[in-house]
């Protein structure tokens, strides 16, 4: 289990470096091994060091940095650090773990390197201060592509998912919102303690649960079944959470 991960920061911007190098500093599980002006020059340490995760920006001389991430092999965990919005939905093509537009708080990148961290496998405990930066957390969301667009979804507005082949529905109390993902990724980015499978076709926000009689589950107007190949650990998650 990885008590750290090890990031470097390619940046061609002296201020932007600095900011990112004492957000860096601040966090008890990054290790920063490097920084560098442009993709070019980082290009032979990153192979042999192969770091866990990569600070990027976009808009450099000589080579950028969307076009630096095809070529990266391995592809460390990638956040984007730039000044311009409008290269989100290339990004989250190539699978950059997040997208921070500056100027950018702590707080914000706090939240993604801690999630980035705890995906790594890493188990935190809530009195372990050493892990762990105390900060009031807003509401958390995921970035969702929904058509032609990122959509933006705080994860305490969806009662349920639902499988729809190739597709999933999320079910929120405003909307119903289409996206062609699959569920054993959608959970890797729900925080686990939320949210239990309880079918193959569906699944719940705990929180969101009015009542559970006789393996179906009901949440606002709907019934959602629970299925013998999950009933087991859905129900041992409702009795860890009691």
């Amino acid at each position: 289990m990885k008590e750290k991960l090890s990031c470097y920061i390619i940046d061609d911007e002296h201020l932007a470096q600095e900011i990112l190098e004492e957000y860096v500093s601040k966090v008890p599980f990054l290790e920063l091994k490097g920084t560098f002006m442009s993709p070019l020059e980082a290009t032979a340490q990153l192979e042999k060091d192969r770091p866990d995760l990569l600070f990027l920006d976009i808009n450099m001389p000589d080579l950028d940095g969307l076009s630096f991430i095809p070529m990266l092999n391995p592809k460390p965990m990638i956040i984007l650090t730039t000044a311009y919005d409008q290269y989100a939905l290339k990004a989250f093509d190539l699978e950059v773990r997040d997208y921070l537009v500056k100027p950018f708080s702590f707080e914000r990148f706090y939240k993604s390197v801690l999630r980035l961290y705890q995906e790594q496998g890493s188990r935190h405990q809530p009195e372990k201060k050493d892990n762990i930066v105390d900060l009031k957390q807003e509401q958390a969301h995921i970035f969702l592509k929904v058509g032609h667009r990122i959509q933006k979804i705080d994860t305490g507005d969806i009662l349920f998912v639902e499988g729809m082949k190739d597709y999933l529905r999320i079910h929120t109390a405003k909307e119903k919102i289409m996206t062609l993902l699959s569920f054993a990724k959608l959970e890797e980015l729900l925080p686990a303690q939320d949210f239990a499978r309880v079918h193959r076709s569906f699944m719940v926000a705990i929180d969101k649960i009015d009542h559970i009689e006789k393996n179906r589950i009901r949440i606002a107007d709907h019934l959602i079944p629970i299925s013998d190949s999950y009933h087991e650990s859905f129900y041992k998650k409702l009795r860890g959470l009691s």
